[in-house]
């Protein structure tokens, strides 16, 4: 990477730390509307696992997810050499015109390091809590960013234009969907024929990895819930030092 790319990075992350400062502790409640006639699909159980929702899809609980309260751990330092995030945007394979959608976005930690490498396209960053897109927005005003939008979805859609985005990326997010079907469904319906989507997960296979149970997915769970939305394996890459790398890709109806 450039001086001046991580000059950029270093005065991204500052701002971050003061905004988060200023955010607080303040809470918000997450939209938790019942999505209509979806719930045959899914099943409920009383007795679960605490940092779990009590809901399952296709044999998954599914996770509770991290408030805008815990975005100073996305931004921790220990995450660069931890899980080597450069590592993983460099095998995204990037061109100057894709569009990027980054599911989950957060504090925007992706977001920032995809954007200066798709100068003709941009990144769309998607979040259902507001708090994390005013931070989003916030450093995009003060480094004068351009290419980067912030999308506010719902918790059953990304909100994604159609046919729009060329490589959705979803980063230890995936697992945390309440309506993991009809999210996918969305992102599916948002992606441009023969697009991908790229999923990070923690590897639920090795025990060693000190992540709570339910933020950890196997390789053979994610496979299975892509192919039910209609999302076609391409690879799984085990170059990160926690995390798979899955990589899906929606039919290209014209091949």
């Amino acid at each position: 990477m450039t001086k001046k790319f991580l000059k950029s990075l270093q005065n991204i992350g500052i701002i971050l730390s003061l905004f988060i400062l200023i955010l607080g502790m303040n809470s918000c409640s997450i939209n938790s509307d019942i999505v209509a006639n979806s719930d045959i699909i899914y099943q409920y159980r009383n007795i679960h696992n605490p940092e779990g929702i009590g809901k399952f899809y296709l044999g998954r609980e599914i996770a509770k997810v991290m408030g805008h309260e815990g975005a100073r751990w996305l931004e921790r330092a220990s995450r660069s050499y931890q899980e080597k995030p450069e590592n993983a945007i460099d095998n995204l394979d990037l061109k100057p015109t894709d569009v990027v959608a980054d599911i989950g976005a957060g504090t925007g930690y992706f977001t920032f390091r995809i954007s200066p490498l798709v100068p003709e396209g941009k990144v769309l960053a998607v979040d259902i809590q507001p708090e994390m897109l005013e931070l989003i927005n916030f450093v995009n005003k003060e480094e004068n960013i351009t290419n980067v939008e912030t999308i506010l979805g719902n918790i059953d859609n990304p909100n994604l234009p159609p046919s729009s985005v060329d490589i959705v990326l979803l980063v230890d997010a995936y697992h945390e969907f309440e309506y993991p079907r009809e999210m996918m469904l969305g992102i599916v319906e948002g992606l441009k024929p023969g697009g991908r989507v790229v999923l990070l997960e923690y590897r639920r296979e090795n025990p060693m990895i000190m992540i709570k149970g339910l933020h950890k997915m196997s390789e053979k769970q994610v496979k299975k819930e892509m192919k039910a939305v209609g999302l076609v394996w391409q690879e799984t890459r085990d170059f990160l030092p926690q995390q798979h790398f899955l990589v899906f890709k929606k039919p290209d109806i014209s091949s």
